[in-house]
């Protein structure tokens, strides 16, 4: 960094080089410098991507230990030896599928944690629950991952922005 504030006459007086040569040390040793930074906040991001998805197992962990029934109830359905399914047969609530019913967009008016259960529902199940054709509720399962992802993504960056902005308030 020194070498890189040192007005380049001086340096290169210094070093016994020209000017051009010594401008090229010094965009050489800033390169490296952004670089270094670079790195240094991807690793940065990485660790906040970790700890976000140890975050997220650990929501996933507590709602799958909260399902009222155990999954082995829906090999009924799989089975093929039951044409109805009944609302109460998912693991989603009434609620839930009254938001997947009756709005355009569903995905959008769920939280995090709906979309995870969406997500974690048997596509045939869903599709049953809702009296929706498989492809519907594939589509739907897709929206609900893109809005998770983005949900994610949002706050990823949000951490990022404020670490960034944390260590800018440390500087001289």
């Amino acid at each position: 960094k020194v070498l890189i504030d040192v007005p380049r006459s001086d340096l290169a007086e210094e070093l016994a080089q020209s000017e051009p040569r010594t401008q090229v040390l010094q965009d050489t040793l800033q390169q490296a410098l952004d670089r270094r930074e670079e790195e240094r906040q991807s690793r940065q991001l990485l660790g906040l991507y970790l700890e976000a998805l140890k975050n997220e197992d650990s929501i996933l962990s507590r709602v799958a230990e909260s399902e009222p029934a155990p999954r082995r109830e829906m090999d009924v359905v799989d089975t093929g030896t039951s044409c109805t399914l009944t609302p109460a047969q998912t693991a989603l609530s009434d609620q839930i599928l009254a938001v997947l019913k009756e709005k355009p967009a569903p995905e959008l008016c769920l939280d995090s944690q709906d979309l995870e259960l969406v997500l974690k529902e048997d596509t045939q199940t869903l599709a049953l629950a809702l009296r929706w054709d498989k492809q519907k509720a594939e589509a739907l399962q897709q929206a609900c991952e893109q809005e998770l992802s983005k949900r994610l993504q949002q706050v990823q960056t949000l951490h990022s922005l404020r670490t960034t902005s944390k260590g800018k308030k440390t500087l001289p």
